[in-house]
């Protein structure tokens, strides 16, 4: 599906993960079923990532009417909240935006039903992220269960997050290994200042654009 969008970046409203979201998530890398999805499994609000969101979004974009941007991110942001509540609105039910047990259940009965294309929409699963750090520099690790482009973002302040094409645009600096695709990813940053917590998260896409996020969260250097 060719997604042909016009994006205001200050039309959205972006989703700051703080400090307290963080605590409070506690779900970074977490491994989802290696099987492509044709279905949802988990309920899904804003700041979901994962192939079940690829799927979701799939789904809501072949009614250009409920999702005309039709992006398919593997992110749950505010353009997919939006669809959310059109699907809902559409199908009588309390348009608040989540996927919570009802939306789950109506939506797999239409999937069940055949209303969702063939298309790949298997975002690739991160697992075994870890940080190591010294006074200023850090080294992030991490896998894929397919071979994926890796990019490490990071910052002292909490991250921004913005849904834009078929990826996320995320606040913050960043640093990546090479462009090749791999299985795992070590990357190195430097220049970090001494006993400060840094926010960081791995950004993997894979060789037909599916893309996937860990959520949030710290290191801190040492002194």
């Amino acid at each position: 599906m060719n997604h042909i969008i016009s994006f205001l970046k200050s039309s959205l409203q972006p989703l700051l993960i703080s400090g307290v979201a963080l605590a409070m998530l506690c779900v970074v890398g977490t491994p989802l079923s290696a099987q492509a999805q044709t279905s949802l499994y988990r309920q899904l609000e804003i700041g979901s990532t994962g192939s079940d969101v690829s799927v979701l979004q799939t789904f809501l974009a072949q009614q250009p009417n409920i999702y005309p941007q039709g992006l398919v991110t593997g992110y749950f942001g505010p353009l997919t909240k939006a669809a959310v509540m059109n699907f809902q609105a559409r199908n009588n039910i309390s348009a608040i935006g989540r996927v919570g047990p009802e939306t789950l259940s109506i939506i797999n009965a239409q999937v069940a039903n055949g209303m969702i294309g063939g298309a790949d929409v298997s975002a690739p699963i991160i697992g075994n992220l870890n940080a190591t750090t010294n006074n200023n520099t850090a080294t992030v690790t991490w896998n894929t269960n397919e071979p994926a482009h890796g990019v490490l973002y990071y910052s002292s302040t909490p991250f921004t997050m913005y849904e834009q094409g078929r990826g996320v645009i995320i606040s913050g600096s960043t640093a990546s290994s090479d462009s090749s695709l791999r299985y795992s990813q070590n990357i190195t940053v430097s220049g970090l200042q001494r006993n400060t917590t840094y926010y960081y998260l791995a950004y993997a896409t894979d060789a037909l654009g599916n893309v996937n996020i860990t959520w949030p969260t710290t290191f801190l250097t040492t002194y």
